[in-house]
């Protein structure tokens, strides 16, 4: 990890050890993950591990209503969010005010 922040001048930044806190939601999403998968299963091999694991993430994103998220999964939240944008501005120079409205 050293050797690849110093290649992509990438500061790394380390929480102090016995304060999680400093690091809220992937703390929060550790232990989920560890609850949820982890816990509940023994793989025999990386194969099993990445099949389970995917099923988890899937379950997690598409399926799992989040309370953060006004109890949506992620996906149909991230679905929600981009069809609730502002229409894009358009191109080229638009003047913000006329010399009529000053």
């Amino acid at each position: 990890m050293f050797l690849w922040s110093e290649r992509t001048g990438v500061t790394l930044r380390f929480i102090q050890p016995d304060k999680p806190i400093q690091n809220a939601f992937v703390e929060s999403f550790n232990g989920r993950f560890r609850e949820g998968c982890l816990n509940e299963n023994w793989f025999a091999s990386l194969a099993e591990a990445y099949t389970v694991i995917g099923a988890w993430r899937r379950h997690d994103n598409e399926e799992r209503p989040h309370s953060a998220l006004n109890y949506l999964p992620t996906t149909k939240f991230a679905r929600r969010a981009v069809t609730l944008r502002s229409p894009p501005a358009p191109a080229g120079r638009q003047p913000v005010a006329t010399q009529e409205a000053m």
